[in-house]
């Protein structure tokens, strides 16, 4: 595992026995990690395009994708669309490999022709990329992972990976412009809609474990199983000529030591009947750190979150509150659905149950807000991260419901600093762990953005204990909302948060609108033997 002397260690990550993964070697936890936030797609992209137009002959470049668009800029030229980019490593004598989601039709709003034209273009220049069908019925690899490995100079191994697809609409920031790029999108969000997300960038040890997690998949991917003959022909004669994936050379040694940062890398794969060698049952470790962390916070959960939506999700949540009168918890979310008229009423439905079920618990200690751009536009949230006590932080691909938790491949990663911050109050949680200087820069990076706070810091001071936060969120976002209820007279208030009002679903569609939210938007992922015997 590394060094790593912290007692607080078994209290916030799962122990090996609590990830509950035996048939995977990837290991509880690691130290010596160095750990990095991108907030936007801006900053992602264009360290991944310094990343891989750096790599060269006989480097390897691991891609694991929910959804590609080939032609997406990655630094806004000419020149540097992913398809490129990717492009020309193969021809440098980069060994790229790919597994990238089969995906629906676009009848289905889904990526079908972008992801398998992008396969195909990898292919035809000698990439060694896969179209992968390996999910369960009604399932999707959701799992958004690049990692850059250097046989000869290992010390620049490093991996990437989060809530940011290399898709249309990611490449935005701070401003929330908007991808000059968009993807089809409901019109509330505008032209251009603006796009708030988190992806982090791991360097040392880690990175064996994430080059672990694709490789597991790729051995248990090839050949590809897809769910018909049918579509198996349409895949070989169309979308993507190649189904079966070569035999992958032997793992590289782990990357040396990088930073102060233990992490644990935690994934999601459903039971299938074609089982996973790697999780015969499935896996359900992002739940678990889920479980064990909001069962240790004390003064202040934070969330962003696509999807809060799930009911036993939320009982969990208010399961925090009420165990705790001294716990406040803060989500974002984006103020609109991404699908419009009645696709979206499931999703709707989902997320008012989940927000009552947190409220009842937490009364004024829980709040929930969505976010504008300067402009007044709203931003659609599509990260995924948590900050619990500012000591630990998890990043990544899953969202909170049970879909994300049981039945699709997710990847996020928990980190644990140990490099305490001395700034009070240095224990939020009360139990000896002391604040971490990654959670903590990582929720206040957020929330400055979130209320216009300086970007230096130097207006942080009622940020830092989690009451005087919470407050003022609160006074920023009522400060925002009086002044559109006055007809936005005078100077509009600093600030972009806006209190979160979700959509209540009419009586006469919530017979048809929970069972779909239940079965289709939200599914159980879990083997039946788990599901009788509720082990969650």
């Amino acid at each position: 595992m590394g060094r790593a002397d912290d007692r607080s260690v078994d209290g916030w990550f799962l122990t090996a026995e609590e990830r509950g993964t035996p048939a995977s070697t990837v290991r509880a936890w690691t130290a010596g990690n160095l750990v990095r936030a991108h907030v936007h797609g801006r900053s992602y992209f264009a360290r991944l395009h310094e990343v891989v137009e750096a790599m060269g002959r006989g480097d390897e470049l691991a891609l694991l994708a929910f959804r590609v668009d080939g032609d997406e800029l990655l630094l806004q030229r000419p020149g540097s669309a992913v398809a490129e980019t990717f492009c020309r490593a193969v021809r440098r004598g980069v060994a790229v490999r790919g597994l990238v989601w089969r995906s629906q039709p676009h009848a289905l709003e889904q990526s079908e022709e972008e992801n398998a034209a992008f396969v195909r273009e990898l292919q035809q220049v000698g990439g060694d990329l896969l179209l992968d069908a390996r999910t369960r019925r009604g399932g999707s690899h959701h799992q958004k992972l690049v990692v850059a490995q250097h046989p000869r100079e290992p010390q620049r191994d490093v991996a990437f990976l989060g809530g940011i697809d290399l898709a249309r609409s990611r490449n935005d920031d701070a401003d929330h412009a908007g991808d000059p790029q968009p993807m089809p999108f409901p019109a509330v969000f505008g032209e251009r809609p603006p796009w708030h997300d988190v992806q982090v960038e791991v360097q040392g040890p880690a990175v064996g474990d994430l080059s672990l997690t694709f490789r597991e998949r790729w051995d248990g991917s090839s050949p590809l199983d897809l769910p018909s003959p049918l579509r198996m022909l349409w895949d070989r004669t169309w979308h993507a000529g190649v189904v079966t994936g070569s035999a992958l050379p032997d793992p590289l040694p782990d990357p040396p030591e990088a930073g102060p940062h233990l992490v644990q890398v935690l994934r999601t794969y459903p039971a299938r009947w074609r089982r996973y060698p790697f999780a015969p049952l499935g896996e359900r470790s992002i739940a678990a750190a889920y479980r064990k962390v909001l069962a240790r916070a004390h003064r202040l959960v934070y969330v962003e979150d696509q999807y809060l939506w799930a009911p036993g999700v939320a009982r969990l949540l208010a399961h925090a509150l009420r165990s705790d009168p001294e716990l406040h918890l803060v989500a974002v979310v984006p103020r609109w659905a991404d699908k419009e008229g009645r696709q979206a009423l499931p999703s709707l439905i989902g997320r008012e149950r989940a927000i009552d079920v947190c409220r009842a618990a937490g009364r004024d200690r829980f709040a929930i807000y969505d976010v504008e751009s300067p402009e007044g536009v709203p931003v659609y949230v599509h990260a995924k991260v948590v900050v619990v006590d500012d000591t630990w932080a998890m990043v990544g691909s899953d969202n909170l419901n049970r879909r994300s938790w049981t039945h699709d491949s997710e990847l996020s990663c928990a980190v644990l600093d140990e490099t305490r911050d001395e700034r009070e109050p240095r224990d939020p949680s009360g139990r000896g762990d002391g604040a971490r200087a990654f959670a903590r820069d990582l929720r206040l990076t957020l929330w400055r953005e979130h209320l216009e706070r300086a970007a230096d810091g130097s207006e942080d001071d009622d940020l830092l204990d989690p009451r005087s936060a919470f407050l003022a969120a609160r006074a920023s976002a009522e400060a925002l909302d009086a002044w559109y209820a006055g007809g936005r007279t005078g100077p509009r208030p600093a600030g972009r948060l806006r209190a979160h009002v979700p959509e209540r679903v009419r009586r006469r569609d919530r017979a048809w609108a929970v069972p779909v939210s239940r079965l289709v938007y939200d599914p159980d992922g879990r083997a039946w033997r788990d599901r009788l015997r509720h082990r969650r």
